[in-house]
């Protein structure tokens, strides 16, 4: 068989029945609705990449995307393999394709699919252009079903890390401001949520840009959270407004729209969770109906629960990159499938960042996926019965980052990255020790910077994501003389 997939053989093509396990940019769509239209289908791909092509075979309910690299593919198969597609009922399956590249003729077909690719990657968001702010307005309109505070970090947690979420009520709408760490995450969600129901047919969210520019929050509880601030008190269930501005903010800013009118269908009934519609995609521009609570990606998290289950981990795998976002308590190794795991943090905000930052990630030749899990503490042995080792107790561990309450460690979680910031470097270690340190393991460096004013930190550039992963985990506190451990946590910037 051809290494391309051509556009001109929709009769005689039978489609990759059975997915190979080989990476390719290109992706297999199966059993898509037979009223299916090119948007819907490059949707489905533009929340981890550009799509760089589209092939249609509607009369086979089937379609082939090609992405503009094999890591969004891969990253796009790993999503969709958690949490199945479901469009207009019906559960879509993708996969990789055989076929390395699209080639396609100019075929009217052809021709929609090339014109609704033009019409797409304009609405992409222009990275060039600064957001007005890194601080969300939120309203829902058409408040059929309660919405919480939790359930708003699930779905904005999609575009970037979620700092800081005040809810309200205003004008007899619910309301939010919802603060990430920079504009850019803020532009994306903005561009991808704005207009899309929660629920079918109802709780619209209608998103602008706030005035603010932070938001200074004095409680954590259902009204307020400062997730870089575990430590804040629960209060009285009141939104802490402390700042002037923030008050004057909401009376000056825009209302967006009033609340539609209520209809029968919109009485306040339990959920029937195979109705739910979730926007969790970024970039999707249809909301795809998600079969259960578990598939909104995020799902959110009880309070007193911290344990994460763990899956596809490469059995030689001894550690894991949690650290990054809090600090891991206990970690089993499941006996019966020691490519499973149970991780219990410290407490279910630092469950949640973790889950958020690292499901679906590469890591030693594996995407792994990251639950929750139902059991709610990991069980030490007891004493007398051994486990084979296969449970660890890390409570008492030096490498905990935020055991300080406030720690400036919260403001600094980022996503993984292929770029890692390193500091605690002591004078004596050169730019040439490091990167051939992080050489040793078989990784590649690509570049490597000192913080001009300050030479205990720099930067350095791995060759891959799935590489800084594992240098992070290789390297982090490794010893450098000195009394000096190194630290390693992933970076916003790039050299």
């Amino acid at each position: 068989m051809s290494t391309a997939a051509n556009g001109n053989d929709n009769k005689k093509f039978k489609g990759d029945v059975r997915g190979p396990s080989v990476p390719s940019r290109v992706l297999h769509i199966r059993k898509l609705p037979s009223d299916i239209t090119e948007t819907e289908v490059i949707g489905l791909g533009l929340p981890f990449g550009d799509v760089t092509n589209l092939l249609m075979l509607k009369a086979k309910n089937q379609a082939f995307l090609e992405m503009n690299s094999e890591e969004a593919a891969q990253n796009m198969v790993g999503y969709y393999s958690t949490v199945m597609p479901i469009i207009r009922h019906q559960p879509v399956f993708v996969q990789f394709s055989n076929h390395k590249e699209l080639k396609t003729d100019n075929s009217p077909n052809q021709e929609r699919a090339q014109a609704a690719l033009r019409a797409l990657s304009t609405s992409h968001v222009d990275t060039t252009v600064a957001a007005p702010s890194s601080v969300l307005r939120v309203v829902v309109d058409n408040l059929a079903y309660p919405v919480t505070l939790d359930a708003l970090c699930q779905i904005f947690s999609k575009f970037g890390t979620v700092l800081r979420i005040i809810v309200f009520t205003k004008n007899s709408q619910f309301q939010a401001l919802l603060q990430y760490p920079d504009g850019a995450s803020a532009q994306a969600a903005k561009l991808s949520l704005d207009g899309q129901n929660i629920y079918n047919s109802c709780c619209t969210l209608r998103i602008s840009f706030s005035k603010l520019t932070s938001l200074n929050v004095k409680y954590n509880n259902e009204k307020s959270r400062d997730f870089t601030r575990p430590d804040l008190p629960s209060g009285d269930s009141q939104p802490a407004i402390e700042h002037p501005a923030m008050a004057a903010a909401f009376s000056k800013e825009p209302r967006l729209g009033a609340a539609g009118p209520r209809r029968e269908c919109d009485r306040q009934e339990p959920v029937d969770e195979k109705s739910l519609t979730f926007p969790a995609l970024p970039g999707a521009l249809s909301s795809l109906s998600l079969p259960g609570a578990t598939r909104l990606g995020f799902p959110h998290i009880p309070t007193g629960h911290c344990v994460l289950l763990v899956t596809n981990l490469n059995p030689e795998v001894s550690q894991l990159p949690q650290r990054v976002y809090g600090d891991v308590m206990r970690v089993k190794i499941l006996f019966n499938n020691k490519e499973n795991a149970l991780v219990q943090m410290s407490d279910r905000t630092q469950a949640q960042l973790a889950m958020s930052h690292l499901n679906g990630y590469r890591l030693y030749g594996r995407n792994v996926r990251i639950t929750l899990s139902k059991h709610t503490s990991v069980q030490l042995p007891r004493e007398g019965h051994e486990d084979q080792g296969l449970t660890k107790n890390y409570s008492n561990s030096p490498l905990h980052r935020f055991k300080k309450p406030g720690s400036k460690n919260y403001s600094n979680i980022f996503p993984p990255s292929a770029t890692l910031h390193l500091s605690n470097i002591p004078p004596s270690v050169s730019e040439e020790d490091l990167k051939m340190l992080f050489s040793s393991s078989g990784a590649v460096v690509k570049a490597f910077k000192f913080f001009q004013k300050d030479h205990k930190m720099a930067l350095i550039q791995m060759s891959s994501v799935e590489e800084a992963i594992e240098s992070l985990m290789e390297f982090h506190n490794h010893d450098l003389g000195e009394n000096h451990h190194l630290r390693v946590s992933f970076s916003k910037s790039s050299i």
